[in-house]
């Protein structure tokens, strides 16, 4: 079977690709792969943060409908792109790979407690900025977007002082060094899905979704699925902050979420064996508190 796979232009997007590909490949050696590139338009605005964009599928419309055309086979995203709610046609298939999902510091002056009052942080991410003044509200946040290697470039050249990047996409480029500090999900609660990649088909693309399916990991899977359904509950979207990250310890579920306005954010974090109940007693609390 030869699969061609879409993705965007950036070396972090290939590398994901790449990743699907050779792992597919492991499993099933008669398997051959391409990787076919599409620009997208969060590739193109680079100009304003995402919550200012107003656009759900910023980062997979182009790709879906080279899909729908029959182009490519399967599309792989970051599993955070996705938005909550699918168009009609598509599928994703189940959690085959998940890196570490939180978040990461790369700083010129050292971790995060130790920054000089008024440096200036880096991050595109509202979520991220809401969730970093409450630790910090003595430094600046400043917007910055591009691919990871654009942004450590502004680092670099004195534009920025320290980056709050996803740790998984440092490492799956092979940046992890880079890395001086890694928050806890409760200092800073990932997106929903952060780290995982996400498997976009067509619908009728049966053959592939069972052979994707039998390469499942059921405990990460689960965690992605209880995260979106966070997310699909509070109407999530890259516009307001909100955030959720499910952990499995042995045989108890522990799910961290946010969810806020530029004003105030709520956060919360439960344990248990029953996920739908953890998503159950997140969404209550979540409700309660935020709307008082």
């Amino acid at each position: 079977m030869h699969v061609r796979i879409g993705t965007r232009g950036s070396v972090l997007a290939k590398a994901q690709a790449e990743q699907v590909g050779q792992f597919l490949q492991a499993h099933d050696p008669s398997i051959t792969y391409e990787l076919v590139v599409i620009h997208t338009k969060g590739d193109r605005i680079l100009d304003r943060p995402l919550h200012q964009i107003h656009d759900k599928g910023l980062f997979v419309k182009e790709i879906e409908q080279q899909l729908l055309d029959g182009k490519i086979d399967l599309a792989v995203h970051s599993w955070k792109d996705i938005p909550s709610v699918l168009p009609e046609g598509f599928v994703l298939a189940p959690v085959i790979l998940r890196e570490n999902a939180r978040d990461a510091l790369v700083s010129r002056k050292g971790d995060f407690f130790s920054l000089p009052s008024g440096s200036v942080v880096g991050t595109g991410s509202f979520r991220r900025i809401l969730q970093l003044k409450q630790l910090r509200n003595d430094l600046e946040y400043k917007n910055i977007r591009g691919n990871i290697l654009t942004r450590l470039e502004k680092l670099d050249s004195g534009q920025y002082d320290a980056l709050v990047l996803a740790e998984a996409g440092l490492k799956r480029i092979g940046l992890e060094k880079r890395i001086c500090q890694t928050f806890s999900a409760w200092q800073c609660v990932p997106a929903a899905g952060q780290g995982a990649l996400a498997i976009e088909l067509r619908k009728d693309n049966d053959r592939l979704f069972d052979q994707l399916a039998k390469l499942c990991d059921e405990k990460e899977n689960i965690c992605v699925q209880f995260e979106r359904a966070f997310l699909s509950r509070m109407n999530g979207s890259c516009s307001i902050p909100i955030g959720a990250y499910m952990e499995c310890r042995g045989q108890e579920y522990v799910l961290y979420t946010v969810f806020g306005d530029p004003d105030r954010i709520v956060k919360t974090k439960h344990a248990g064996a029953d996920p739908q109940q953890l998503l159950e007693q997140a969404v209550r609390q979540t409700e309660e508190t935020y709307h008082g």
